[in-house]
């Protein structure tokens, strides 16, 4: 995994600044600490920093063609590769390395745009074509790895990430908005919306290619479910068929992401998707399997006991890594100067002190159980939309909302709940049922009351503005033919997976210390195969994840193979408020003279919450988001809007 970043002078043509270029390509040491370089052709120029996985000594990037007529710097594992290059020689191609990154110049020359359709991998690469001066770009298909873009005075600006487009000192700084509404109802902006105004994000599954007279962006891959006549999915074929397949290709994912040119380990969390993940790579690695896990103090969040089960069962080298609440609050302006963008939970903080002690290990690549839960059914979200249609059916029932009580938990809270208020709060339109957001809407009506903090003038700037309109308008025109759970994992699989999961707590947090993450469960092919798997065999009954549990028995003790779904969380009160004291970056960041400076957030109602942290009061998910929410877009202000990038990262990360 690297980082890339470029720049193309397009309409004054003037040369690219080699300074400017290389303190884009400074920037983002952390995510490819190994090698870097540069490639400049007049108004073009492309640079690279390299975290060396496959072809240690020969991956050099920028990378060009026999003539030099074509350029790449790529971010990314391309795990096909060989079958490629073989296939690529046959036709005559000459290659200079092993590289994969070689392997997309080839196919591109071999195939055009139609190249990406042939690679199974996660990547953002950027292809200068000198012959036809356009800039060709990609992004994998899921979104894994990320890519940002802006156009500004004439010229085109790339980078992995945000922060190397702001060494551009003419390039405009500005928290946008609309994004942080958005993620302050979904949790992520709704892409190509970042977290700054006027900076782009290149969707997942989609090529850009940029000339000097347009710009086209093109969708080459999409999530898809089929379609159903009423509620019910008759199975063309019987449930092990399914279970074989699944754990067929799943096997093949691994076998391809194993291949690299330095030891590859693997997270264990302690629950099923990890687990099966490690299974099935023990059994294909011949050396001792590294295992890495994190636990906390605070016993709500801690998984320490089952990520034991898991080690002691398949005998891996495992080192646990213990996070103090302390620590993670400690490390939150970092992990907010890496992820860019809004947050509202501290928990990708312990994933990035995570990458920290498995690069202090000595290991540069891990395989994850990410994915999972999205293509196969194991949120709770998903449960409870089945339980509240259910119910819908008889919403006069006081027997059916009492299966309410059987989801989360894992939540204290909700254990303690009476009756008439789990009726009242999932009750909210409850017959609503041919409502495309049916699974989501009590979520969003969890995280949407922190909007309750937005000072006048950020209500003003908002004014009319409905980010469930616009989310809606994004939805596939095949959307309203699918299953309610095909629905809910597409909202969960097209939009959270790449805009919270996979970038604020995956690639940004691992790359923080050049850590490559890569995902068995989201190869294109997996996830092609599970959207055509019935809904019974996904979800059956209320056992999430039900295939895979049948088709990973015997890999697992029972205690990991049957445990019910336990979301990764970390602490929010505890980690910026130790017993009743915050951090002084808290007190200064959400201060009444640096919120007024900022603009986004009213002091009274912060300081009513402030003043519940510093009396130690115990407070619920709704607080805490507003708590983390305003903290987060407070230090973005400071660290990209107020502050220099540079001045930022040093400060930061020191």
């Amino acid at each position: 995994m690297c980082g890339i970043a470029g720049i193309w002078n397009f309409k004054s043509k003037a040369p690219v600044d080699p300074a400017l270029l290389g303190r884009m390509v400074h920037t983002l040491d952390h995510r490819g600490p190994d090698d870097s370089g540069i490639y400049l052709s007049g108004d073009v120029g492309l640079g690279h920093t390299r975290l060396s996985i496959v072809d240690l000594s020969g991956g050099h990037q920028p990378m060009c063609n026999e003539d030099g007529s074509i350029w790449v710097v790529f971010n990314g594992e391309i795990y096909n590769h060989p079958e490629l290059r073989a296939a690529l020689v046959n036709k005559g191609h000459t290659f200079k390395t092993h590289s994969d990154t070689e392997v997309i110049v080839h196919a591109y020359e071999e195939m055009g745009e139609g190249c990406v359709r042939a690679f199974n991998g996660q990547f953002a690469f950027a292809l200068w074509d000198g012959k036809r001066r356009e800039l060709f770009i990609a992004r994998d298909r899921m979104g894994v790895r990320p890519f940002f873009y802006a156009e500004h005075n004439g010229r085109f600006l790339f980078g992995s990430e945000i922060k190397a487009l702001f060494e551009d000192p003419t390039l405009p700084r500005e928290i946008d908005p609309f994004a942080v509404d958005q993620v302050f109802t979904f949790w992520f902006p709704i892409p190509p919306r970042t977290g700054f105004a006027g900076v782009n994000e290149l969707p997942p599954g989609h090529t850009m290619t940029v000339s000097e007279k347009r710009t086209r962006i093109n969708q080459y891959w999409k999530l898809e479910f089929p379609a159903i006549e009423g509620s019910r999915v008759p199975s063309p074929r019987p449930e092990k068929w399914y279970t074989e397949g699944l754990m067929a290709l799943l096997d093949e994912a691994i076998q391809i992401r194993l291949r690299a040119d330095v030891p590859v380990g693997a997270y264990l969390s302690g629950g099923l998707d990890s687990s099966v993940i490690t299974a099935l790579s023990k059994r294909r690695i011949n050396d001792q399997l590294k295992t890495f896990s994190i636990g906390f103090e605070a016993e709500d969040f801690d998984e320490t006991a089952f990520q034991s089960e898991v080690v002691r069962h398949l005998g891996t080298e495992h080192r646990a890594f213990r996070c103090l609440s302390t620590e993670i609050g400690a490390a939150f302006p970092a992990a907010v100067w890496h992820m860019e963008r809004p947050v509202i939970r501290t928990a990708p903080v312990p994933m990035m002190l995570l990458a920290k002690g498995v690069r202090e290990s000595g290991i540069k690549v891990v395989l994850t159980g990410e994915g999972a839960d999205e293509v196969l059914a194991g949120y709770d979200i998903f449960k409870e939309a089945k339980v509240r249609r259910f119910w819908a059916r008889a919403p006069q029932s006081r027997m059916r909302p009492l299966l309410l009580r059987r989801l989360y938990p894992y939540l204290s809270d909700m254990k303690g709940q009476a009756a008439a208020y789990l009726t009242a709060f999932f009750g909210q339109g409850l017959e609503e049922t041919n409502d495309p957001f049916y699974s989501h809407a009590p979520r969003w009506r969890v995280t949407s009351p922190i909007k309750g903090l937005y000072s006048e003038g950020m209500r003003e700037k908002l004014k009319g503005y409905d980010p469930i309109a616009e989310l809606r308008d994004q939805l596939p025109s095949a959307f309203s033919t699918w299953h309610p759970l095909s629905q809910a994992q597409y909202l969960e699989s097209a939009y959270l997976l790449p805009g919270y999961i996979l970038a604020s707590q995956g690639d940004r947090m691992a790359m923080a210390h050049g850590v490559e993450g890569r995902y068995p469960f989201l190869d294109h092919r997996v996830i092609e195969f599970a959207a055509n798997v019935p809904p019974i065999f996904k979800l059956k009954r209320l056992r999430e994840k039900h295939i895979l549990r049948e088709g990973a028995e015997g890999l697992l003790p029972p205690a990991i193979l049957n445990r019910e779904k336990q979301p990764y969380r970390a602490p929010d009160q505890a980690a910026l408020f130790p017993e009743g004291k915050g951090f002084d970056y808290v007190d200064e960041a959400l201060s009444s003279e640096r919120l007024e400076e900022a603009g986004f957030f009213s002091a009274k109602p912060l300081n009513t919450l402030l003043a519940k942290c510093r009396r130690q009061e115990k407070m619920g998910i709704k607080d805490g988001m507003a708590l983390v929410g305003s903290l987060s877009v407070q230090l973005l202000y400071k660290q990209f809007v107020k502050g220099k990038v540079e001045t930022g990262a040093r400060g930061v990360l020191q």
